[in-house]
């Protein structure tokens, strides 16, 4: 046993924080798979993935890593946990390419605001995990290039290594006091997942999914159009991308889209220029990462 991966672990426990271990030297869940399951123990009434076990009980930790150097692994979701990971470009050509850090940056600086002070940690690659807070019953989900590039962020589904965790490319180490800091506003917008369209080809289904479309795209409208000023580009960008799935199934011309969020994030307060950037690149983004209704996405 490492004394300072057991404190890692105990540490994270103490701030509510539920930790499962990882491989020694490994950012890989070392706990058993479905396929190996012995369904005794925890798993007695049936398997547990990494997110069930983990846990913020002292006894249990003691008892985990008392058997070996354990990394720690923090289960994001069952913690209330949003964790926004700034990676580095990789490989030598893009050594001028922006990192998530200065594409986090610029966002926050585009809803009118710096980078939130919250708990943050060096990641072993070089980038950065921030700790937020997720909001009472939100229940957010992993994303991987919705915010921005080489932004990604884990929440219900998703973990990350805990600071004092090593593997061979570095260690993860704390850059500040463990306080964390809510969501942002403008971030939270963009994580909530938008509303699904009614599934089906006959076409009294077709009629309804119109019907559907037309309705979500006057909310969306209405929404970019009364957005505070600290948020308007963000909310202008989570309604493009949640109506661009209904360009792409047919159910909005995208012309038609991008005509009234042109219009409503002009009364909100933006710029025609920043309005046609951020729904060509939003729209481009959700047309080509949605299949037609009925496919696997």
């Amino acid at each position: 046993m490492s004394e300072h991966l057991l404190r890692a672990a105990l540490d994270a426990a103490e701030r509510g924080w539920h930790i499962f271990p990882l491989r020694p030297g490994t950012k890989r869940p070392a706990l058993h798979g479905e396929a190996t399951c012995p369904g005794t123990g925890p798993c007695a009434s049936g398997h547990l993935k990494w997110e069930q076990r983990a846990t913020t009980d002292p006894d249990r930790i003691h008892a985990a890593w008392s058997q070996a150097p354990f990394n720690v692994g923090i289960a994001t979701g069952p913690s209330g946990l949003v964790v926004v990971d700034l990676d580095v470009p990789k490989g030598k050509s893009s050594s001028d390419a922006p990192g998530g850090a200065e594409t986090f940056r610029a966002l926050c600086e585009r809803a009118g605001h710096t980078v939130p002070a919250t708990y943050r940690t060096r990641t072993a690659s070089g980038g950065e995990h921030l700790y937020f807070t997720a909001p009472a019953g939100a229940r957010l989900t992993n994303t991987a290039g919705t915010v921005g590039e080489l932004v990604d962020t884990r929440a219900w589904g998703g973990y990350v290594v805990a600071a004092g965790s090593t593997t061979p490319t570095g260690p993860y180490e704390a850059l500040c006091g463990p306080e964390t800091a809510t969501v942002p506003g403008w971030l939270l917008s963009i994580l909530r997942p938008a509303p699904k369209a009614p599934q089906g080809a006959s076409v009294a289904a077709t009629g309804q999914s119109r019907r559907y479309a037309d309705v979500a795209l006057n909310n969306e409208a209405r929404n970019v159009a009364s957005a505070p000023s600290g948020a308007r580009n963000a909310v202008l960008l989570r309604a493009a991308r949640a109506l661009g799935r209904l360009v792409a199934w047919g159910d909005l011309p995208r012309h038609v889209v991008e005509q009234a969020l042109q219009e409503a994030g002009e009364a909100a307060g933006l710029s025609a220029a920043e309005c046609r950037s951020t729904l060509r690149s939003a729209l481009n983004w959700s047309i080509r990462h949605n299949h037609a209704r009925g496919q696997a996405a």
